[in-house]
């Protein structure tokens, strides 16, 4: 089941809607077959290991990471190709939470008499499709994010400045986490302050599609993250009021406008735009700041992960690295659960999920 994890990791970022899947065939303690669901989804993981096997497959063993599909798509259902192949025994790492899989999968398999394990290294497994999980039992991508910080809670000094607080080994990672997300999201203090590119820039990764929130229109249009070449596109998030003035302003560039319904001081229904994420078939976005989109994506409920990437460094006077949140009373505050810390370079990495029970109350932002 690692072969099958680390197999289905090489491919995060690339399978949506579909999850990444990773499926070692074994028989007489030799792998006979291994794939990977392949980039926008098909083939399947268990289509290419087959494939691989051939006669090999007759009396082996699958591991596939997440349950074989069991409705009928655009290929056959990967539990039926199983049994067609021959095996004896599959062992599956999580369930698939989709309505038309959800146990079916494995059900068709004990029905044709294969032995079935489930549960193996069930944690990593879910882990490892979180967006997807994510995406089908709520409705919208799961989204992480992430900030770079120094130690007194300050992502830009009083000029603007933030470069670099986090280290190398720091911006090295979050490459990666672009590389494996749909979409990376920022608002507009960011690129006014920051102009950032939002690609990847690590051997053989992948640009995810730029999200940029401006609900004033106030990014100019020859920003980088509207101009630089890449092979995502970039989506301009603004008001219904303003979506024509965007069209026309940002004419000629390879830029997506949505417009929405103003909710409060010109400022977008985040709930909302996540909705239609998750129609996209997005299942990852991390959002990168800055202060306020922070403040607004949490205010609005949409986080499930928090990364900060705190640096040994005090600035003093400068962005906070969290606005607009209001909460009056320390029993109010976003609780967090399951805080993990590592060393990245000189920085220190503090991850935690929002504790569901203790989210805040949900608001337009």
């Amino acid at each position: 089941m690692h072969g099958a994890l680390a197999l289905a990791r090489l491919m995060l970022g690339r399978t949506s809607p579909n999850p990444a899947v990773g499926c070692v065939i074994v028989r007489g303690g030799r792998i006979v077959g291994r794939g990977a669901t392949a980039a926008g989804g098909r083939p399947h993981a268990e289509a290419v290991a087959l494939a691989r096997a051939g006669a090999k497959a007759r009396g082996a063993t699958a591991y596939v990471s997440f349950e074989p599909c069991a409705h009928q798509g655009r290929t056959a259902p990967c539990a039926r190709a199983l049994v067609e192949a021959g095996l004896r025994r599959v062992v599956v790492g999580c369930v698939d939470p989709y309505p038309p899989v959800r146990g079916r999968g494995m059900a068709i398999l004990r029905a044709a008499g294969i032995e079935v394990s489930g549960g193996v290294l069930e944690d990593e497994c879910r882990r490892l499709n979180e967006g997807f999980i994510t995406r089908v039992t709520r409705g919208r991508p799961f989204a992480t994010l992430k900030l770079a910080l120094s130690l007194d809670g300050r992502i830009a000094a009083a000029s603007g400045d933030s470069r670099w607080i986090s280290s190398a080994a720091s911006r090295a990672l979050v490459h990666r986490w672009r590389s494996e997300a749909d979409a990376v999201m920022v608002g507009a203090g960011t690129v006014l302050a920051d102009n950032p590119r939002l690609t990847c820039r690590i051997a053989a990764g992948r640009d995810p599609v730029r999200v940029v929130i401006d609900g004033r229109l106030r990014c100019p249009p020859r920003a980088r993250v509207f101009v630089e070449r890449s092979t995502a596109p970039t989506v301009l998030v603004t008001t219904s009021a303003n979506e024509a003035r965007a069209r026309r302003r940002y004419h000629g560039a390879r830029v997506e406008v949505i417009g929405y319904e103003k909710a409060r001081d010109d400022e977008i229904d985040l709930r909302a735009l996540m909705r239609d994420f998750g129609r996209r078939g997005w299942s990852k976005v991390l959002i990168e700041g800055g202060a306020h989109l922070a403040g607004s994506a949490l205010g609005a409920g949409i986080v499930d992960r928090v990364a900060f990437f705190v640096a040994p460094i005090v600035i003093g006077a400068g962005t906070p690295a969290v606005e607009g949140l209001g909460l009056a009373r320390v029993r109010d505050a976003i609780a967090l659960e399951g805080l993990g810390a590592r060393r990245l370079g000189g920085d220190l990495l503090l991850e935690a999920e929002i504790a569901p029970a203790r989210r805040a109350r949900p608001r337009r932002a």
